[in-house]
C-alpha cells in the first residue's frame, strides 16, 4: 500500500503538467497571436504634394529665338572731299533728324560758289550790252543788214542760255557747300564714331563718319517653324498678333510688340519662316544686335484641361499621371500632351477638370498607394505647401 502511494503521485503530476501544456497551447499561443496582430503597424500613407486639374484658357506660344536690329540704321558718310574741323555729336547720344554731326572745311567749296555767282554776273553784263546792241540794229531798220540784226538776236539767246548754266552752276556749288555740313538723316542713337577731328574724308571711300541707329520704335527679326505658317496667318487675319522678347535665359521680360511681317518665302534649308515684329522701346530695353528670346502668341485654347508640368510623367510606355480618389489612394492614368508652357500642360486625354493630380513625392508612389496629401501652392516662388 506503501508503495502504491508514489505511483499515484506520479500520475497525477503528470496528469496535471499535461493538462497544462494543453491550456498553454490552446490559449497561450492564441493570446500571443492576438498581441502579435495588435502589435502589427498600419499601413504609412506617402506623402505627396497635389494640384486640381483646371479648365482654363491657355494661350498658344511659339517660342524662338531672334535678334534686335535697328528700325532703321544709316551709315554716314561724307559726300564731298575735305577735312574735318568739326563733330557736332558725342558717341552714344541720341540724335535728332536734321541735327549737325561733322563740319567739313567749307572754304574751297565757299570759293566756288563765289566765282559761280561771278561768272553769272559777268554773263549778265554782256547781256544787257547784247540787248542793247540789238536794240540799235532794229531802230536802224532799212540801214542795217539783216545779218546783223540775226546776228545779235543770237547773241542775245547763248548770252540767256549761258545765264541760265550759270544759275545751275550756282545750285551745284551752293549743294557742295551744303554737303560740307553732315547733318543725320534720321532720328536715332549714335555709335562709335570712326573718324576724328583733322582726317581727311573723301566722297568715294566706304568707311563711314558714324552709324545712327533707329531704336523708337525698333524691330526684332525671329524665325518660326513652317508647318506652323497657316496658324500664323490664320491669326493674322483678326489683327496683329501680340510678341513678346524675353532675355535669352527666358527669366526676364523685355517688351512686348506686334508681328508686322511674314517673310515672301519659307528658307528650304532650315524649313523655317523668318518674322518681323515691331516693338516701341521707350525704355530702350531693346539694343541693336541683341539676342532675345521670343514668343508668338499664335492662338487662345477655350475652357483645356490644364495641369501642372510637374503632374506628367514620363516612362517606356508614355507619359502617366498619378491621381488620388476619395479613399486617399493612388491610381495611374496614361495621358497625352499637346501643349505646355510657363510650367502648365495641356492634357487632350486621360485627365478631368477637378480632379487631384500628384505634383511631387511620386518617386515613392505606386497604383494603389495609401497616400496623405498636401495642397501645392500656385506661387511659384513659394516652395511650402499647406497640408489637408
Amino acid at each position: 500500500m506503501k508503495k502504491s502511494r508514489p505511483i499515484l503521485w506520479i500520475l497525477i503530476i503528470a496528469a496535471v503538467a499535461s493538462a497544462g501544456y494543453y491550456g498553454w497551447q490552446r490559449f497561450g499561443s492564441a493570446g500571443q497571436t492576438q498581441t502579435a496582430q495588435k502589435a502589427a503597424p498600419r499601413p504609412t500613407a506617402i506623402p505627396v504634394s497635389v494640384a486640381p486639374v483646371q479648365k482654363t484658357d491657355f494661350p498658344v506660344y511659339l517660342t524662338g529665338l531672334g535678334t534686335v536690329q535697328g528700325f532703321n540704321t544709316v551709315q554716314v558718310r561724307s559726300r564731298v572731299d575735305g577735312q574735318i574741323i568739326r563733330l557736332e555729336f558725342r558717341e552714344g547720344q541720341i540724335v535728332q533728324q536734321g541735327d549737325l554731326l561733322v563740319s567739313i572745311d567749307p572754304r574751297p567749296y565757299q570759293a566756288a560758289l563765289d566765282q559761280a555767282k561771278a561768272k553769272k554776273a559777268q554773263d549778265e553784263a554782256n547781256l544787257a550790252n547784247a540787248n542793247l546792241e540789238l536794240q540799235r540794229a532794229v531802230k536802224l531798220g532799212e540801214f542795217a543788214t539783216t545779218q546783223r540784226v540775226d546776228t545779235q538776236r543770237s547773241t542775245v539767246a547763248q548770252l540767256t542760255a549761258q545765264i541760265a548754266a550759270d544759275e545751275a552752276a550756282i545750285a551745284n556749288a551752293q549743294t557742295q557747300l551744303d554737303y560740307t555740313q553732315i547733318k543725320a538723316p534720321i532720328t536715332g542713337v549714335a555709335g562709335l564714331r570712326q573718324v576724328d577731328i583733322g582726317n581727311i574724308v573723301n566722297a568715294s571711300t566706304q568707311t563711314g563718319i558714324v552709324m545712327i541707329s533707329q531704336v523708337e520704335p525698333i524691330a526684332v527679326i525671329f524665325t518660326a517653324p513652317e508647318d506652323q505658317l497657316p496658324y500664323i496667318t490664320e491669326g493674322q487675319k483678326a489683327g496683329a498678333l501680340k510678341v513678346i522678347a524675353f532675355t535669352t535665359d527666358g527669366k526676364k521680360t523685355l517688351a512686348e510688340g506686334k508681328l508686322a511681317v511674314i517673310n515672301n518665302q519659307v528658307d528650304t534649308t532650315s524649313g523655317t519662316i523668318r518674322l518681323k515684329a515691331v516693338f516701341d522701346n521707350k525704355d530702350h530695353a531693346l539694343w541693336p544686335g541683341q539676342s532675345v528670346s521670343t514668343r508668338l502668341l499664335v492662338r487662345t485654347l477655350k475652357d483645356a484641361t490644364v495641369v501642372p508640368d510637374d503632374a506628367v510623367q514620363h516612362s517606356t510606355n508614355g507619359l502617366y499621371a498619378y491621381t488620388v480618389n476619395q479613399d486617399n489612394k493612388a491610381e495611374v492614368h496614361k495621358v497625352k500632351v499637346s501643349y505646355g508652357i510657363d510650367g502648365r500642360s495641356v492634357i487632350e486625354e486621360g485627365l478631368s477638370p477637378g480632379q487631384q493630380v500628384i505634383v511631387g513625392g511620386q518617386f515613392k508612389v505606386q497604383p494603389g498607394s495609401l497616400v496623405s496629401t498636401a495642397v501645392a501652392s500656385s506661387d511659384p516662388a513659394q516652395s511650402k505647401v499647406r497640408q489637408e
